[in-house]
């Protein structure tokens, strides 16, 4: 779990309904008009915009937002540099014995196929095709809340408009000013809240975790092609320190 993008959630609309509560009562920013223009017309915006399809798996991306099993780098290289060692001795068949240890899916693709024997530039080639279908994926999650991020606001001034045609229409009557006027300023109100505590800061989130998962996913490309071609791990281990930034690098080697 992701405290940080919780906590940053809860923060943000904790300090919100503090100064509202401060000012008065928070059922005087409750408005069911407002909330059906913004959360409707930015949903019914994005549909158009993106495939029904996409924008169902951009919710089901969103989880990686708040849910997320963090594995540095360092780990990865480590794993790397035992199965390397065990295959310059024992062989390739006898990474096998490994797999029922390895959890991730991508992980033990590669293992799975270097056990079968494939060559390592067709394993090295396979992978990185499957990295950039994911990375396509995940941005296009992002680029769905950041889309939404941008309509929600629109969609606000979209009930701005309303709520003063409303309010301008019925000048005669003082008694329906004020529940116009609610409309013309909360929707804004609710487009700057989805858009600046929701969506765009999602859509950065889910951004950093696609970067850090290509970059683990690739080390694990890497990684593996050295094993087939039966480097030596010490050399494997600079080759993937490239990876890492320089001040967090660990020598499985210097350990021993």
């Amino acid at each position: 779990m992701d405290l940080s993008t919780i906590l940053g959630i809860m923060a943000a609309f904790a300090l919100m309904i503090s100064a509202i509560m401060m000012g008065g009562s928070i059922f005087l920013f409750i408005n069911i008009p407002s909330i059906v223009i913004v959360m409707g017309g930015t949903i019914g915006a994005t549909l158009v915009h993106y495939p029904f399809k996409n924008v169902f798996r951009a919710f089901a991306v969103l989880k990686k937002a708040f849910f997320h099993k963090n594995e540095s780098p360092n780990e990865i290289i480590a794993r790397l540099i035992t199965l390397a060692t065990k295959a310059r001795k024992e062989g390739i068949l006898s990474l096998q014995m490994a797999m029922n240890d390895i959890e991730d899916a991508f992980f033990l693709k590669g293992l799975q196929m270097a056990v079968d024997g494939q060559e390592p530039e067709t394993l090295k080639e396979m992978l990185d095709r499957e990295i950039e279908y994911i990375q396509e994926r995940h941005e296009d999650g992002a680029d769905i809340f950041l889309a939404m991020g941008t309509y929600a606001p629109a969609m606000g001034m979209i009930g701005t408009l309303i709520g003063l045609v409303q309010m301008l229409q019925t000048m005669d009557d003082p008694s329906t000013i004020g529940p116009a006027m609610a409309v013309a300023l909360l929707t804004t109100f609710y487009g700057a809240v989805i858009a600046n505590v929701i969506c765009i800061p999602v859509a950065g989130k889910l951004k950093n975790r696609s970067q850090s998962e290509v970059l683990l996913k690739t080390l694990i490309a890497e990684g593996m092609k050295s094993i087939l071609v039966g480097e030596n791990p010490r050399i494997m281990e600079q080759k993937l320190h490239a990876f890492v930034a320089p001040q967090l690098r660990e020598s499985n080697f210097n350990k021993k």
